[in-house]
């Protein structure tokens, strides 16, 4: 095993959300890899097999982890066929198997990314019928071997996915209310508040509790990827190493902290977001770090015997027709709150509705672009100073 743990370091790249790769790169760093290059939604690095295995694990912010394992051009739909069918499958592929490929094509003469994976997909399973008189077939829903085409100028780069079912999906989540933040966002916006995961972290406007429950995550330094759904896609490669896997695991369970190491607390209007705030937060074992009550965001105020901390909060962006009175009115109650309820405390609000936000009546000291989906957004920071800023 200490041989794995040595083995070569090959290249790899994780995934994220637009807004989120620097904080992915550090997430990266400290877990050893050597950082390559920073993109758009995407982060390139080196390691080797067991940082594989831990980046899966432990990355709060990646949805997935692939691994190049071929590049060539193809200027025309034979050139396409005949580079895929140049791969020996049989490396990364058993007859016995099921696959599917996903395929992005971006400014290239290929018009149709689907048709892109069906070309490719046609000369996979042709090499294996010719060379092994059967093949291994497609299933799209929950294959064993995943695989991804990435085609930029006609410059195909195949991937190796190690992640399976994509990262943010935890496995915790029993419940959602109607719009609830992917698991990675919510990671990503806290770890870009810079929260030190020891003060308070309160969530006047809670929801199904995802912010807090990957609050609760990040303070008591447990990996995520243990709560992942299924098997990793990497558990299903050749040269997948079940000893050096169970070894990662085990000290990642270690690493858990059982003392509670911050307050953490949330809040909802909503009685049923509340219930179903609570059934994540059990099915995550989360339920002695996590205090969850009905409150209207009005009635919110930071605890009376704790230090100041992180006040942060993701309200309804008003998307319907006819909403913008009302969306006014609740974000004039939210500034109201912070100016009265949490002095000294850092505020956050994430939001997809800009207008609405100015009036929460609080000058942004940073405002990060993110986006929810496809709705364009901003995480607003607001320094909530106690008493006047004013010198005399």
């Amino acid at each position: 095993m200490a041989d794995n743990r040595r083995s070569a370091p090959f290249f790899m790249t994780a995934t994220t959300q637009f807004g989120l790769e620097e904080v992915l790169a550090q997430e990266l760093r400290h877990l050893g890899a050597k950082i390559e290059k920073v993109g758009t939604r995407a982060v390139e690095f080196t390691g080797n097999k067991q940082l594989l295995y831990e980046a899966c694990l432990w990355c709060r912010t990646a949805m997935r982890i692939l691994r190049p394992f071929a590049d060539f051009y193809a200027r025309d739909e034979k050139a396409l066929y005949r580079e895929v069918s140049r791969i020996s499958w049989q490396d990364y592929l058993q007859p016995d198997q099921t696959f599917a490929i996903t395929a992005v094509v971006n400014k290239s003469s290929f018009e149709h990314s689907l048709y892109v994976a069906q070309l490719t997909k046609d000369a996979i399973v042709d090499q294996f019928r010719n060379r092994l008189g059967h093949r291994p077939s497609v299933d799209v829903k929950n294959p064993d071997i995943r695989l991804h085409l990435h085609m930029i100028e006609n410059e195909v780069v195949l991937s190796l996915d190690a992640s399976g079912e994509s990262l943010h999906k935890r496995g915790y989540r029993q419940g959602t209310n109607v719009a609830p933040l992917n698991e990675a966002l919510a990671a990503g916006l806290i770890l870009l508040s810079g929260w030190d995961g020891k003060k308070p972290f309160i969530d006047p406007m809670c929801g199904s509790g995802t912010l807090l429950t990957e609050a609760a995550l990040i303070a008591q330094r447990i990996a995520p990827g243990l709560y992942h759904q299924g098997k990793f896609g990497f558990e299903n490669w050749p040269d997948f190493e079940a000893s050096l896997w169970e070894s990662v695991q085990m000290d990642a369970r270690q690493m858990r902290l059982e003392e509670p190491q911050a307050y953490l607390a949330g809040s909802d209007l909503s009685r049923e977001f509340i219930e179903l705030a609570r059934e994540n937060v059990a099915a995550a074992d989360l339920e002695d770090f996590i205090r969850l009550g009905v409150r209207d965001v009005k009635e919110a105020k930071a605890p009376a015997k704790e230090e100041s901390g992180i006040v942060m909060m993701n309200p309804p962006y008003g998307e319907r027709i006819g909403e913008e009175a009302e969306m006014e009115a609740l974000y004039k109650t939210i500034g109201d709150t912070l100016k009265t309820g949490f002095q000294g405390y850092d505020a956050y609000v994430f939001t997809g509705n800009l207008e609405a936000a100015k009036r929460i009546g609080l000058k942004t000291s940073r405002r990060t672009p993110l986006y929810n989906g496809p709705i364009d957004c901003r995480l607003l920071k607001y320094e909530l100073y106690q008493g006047t800023r004013k010198v005399k």
